[in-house]
């Protein structure tokens, strides 16, 4: 008896200090990484790095083009993808019946969220670009990158929505609230922190992407004037850095900038999240 008590402790502690062993690894790996970037890209970043535009043939090697760019991507592709992805989710949590349909509408949004980014790039330019003659803009980047954001919002909102308490609903129901409030007032305040991780994940995957934003955006370098215009976002502008292999420096100051950029990005989301928290916690 005293044997297998000491094998049962021992396979606990291993148990325990792999699982330990593995999450500290990870946390060591993604701070070793925004570390190194820091270290490498913050000592080039200055005033004009960031206010200039690109003209390596004039001197100047500026990326405020890139960041605007980047900017207009993401603002438009999250403003067409999260209302339909956050839509699509409720339906699925709070609506569907299982049946047909929800396989169906569960099965696209799997294969969505398996299909290469450069797929969807040939995509984007065949239909958006050139069938429906968006040229290569903002616009028709936005377009392909929300679509491959989509299932990454659908998904991870439909998780919070069901990880909301039954006894919420009911509570809501029981006091004379239609399904439609019930929803609204008390199970997406609840679901924010879910609906916000879905935000961060799909920021995280719109200014990481390259291929498809090169075939539908394109990689002008001017200062775009709109979402009808040309730009190149600062993944695509690390690419052409790293292939022309001219500035190291400047590869790590622009690899930093995102990174802050994606930062303030997540806090932002955050201060609203909580914001909307406290609103929805007030109003029932």
């Amino acid at each position: 008896m005293l044997k297998r008590s000491w094998k049962r402790v021992l396979a606990d502690g291993t148990a325990t200090g792999l699982i330990w062993g593995a999450a500290l690894l990870t946390v060591g790996v993604l701070l070793f990484i925004v570390a190194y970037i820091l270290f490498q890209g913050l000592p080039h970043i200055d005033w004009p790095f960031i206010t200039d535009v690109y003209r390596p043939g004039l001197g100047q090697e500026g990326i405020l083009p890139m960041i605007i760019s980047t900017l207009y991507l993401i603002g438009v592709a999250l403003l067409i993808a999260v209302p339909v992805g956050v839509l699509a989710a409720i339906y699925l949590a709070e609506y569907a019946k299982e049946g047909p349909v929800l396989q169906v509408i569960r099965f696209a949004t799997e294969s969505l969220a398996g299909i290469p980014s450069i797929i969807y790039g040939l995509f984007g330019y065949a239909f958006f670009v050139t069938a429906i003659k968006l040229r290569m803009s903002i616009l028709a980047g936005s377009l392909t990158v929300a679509l491959m954001i989509i299932p990454i919002i659908v998904r991870t909102t439909e998780e919070a929505l069901r990880a909301v308490p039954r006894s919420y609903r009911e509570g809501s129901l029981a006091l004379g609230a239609s399904q439609l409030t019930t929803i609204r007032r008390v199970v997406l305040p609840t679901a924010i922190g879910g609906i916000l991780t879905s935000v961060i994940l799909s920021v995280g995957r719109i200014v990481g992407e390259t291929a498809a934003v090169i075939y539908t955006m394109g990689s002008a370098v001017a200062i775009p004037r709109g979402i009808a215009s040309s730009g190149r976002s600062l993944s695509v502008h690390l690419y052409f850095l790293a292939k022309e292999g001219t500035s190291v420096e400047q590869s790590h100051a622009a690899a930093a900038v995102l990174l802050i950029l994606v930062a303030l990005i997540n806090m932002l989301a955050n201060v609203t999240a909580r914001k909307y928290r406290v609103r929805g916690g007030s109003a029932r």
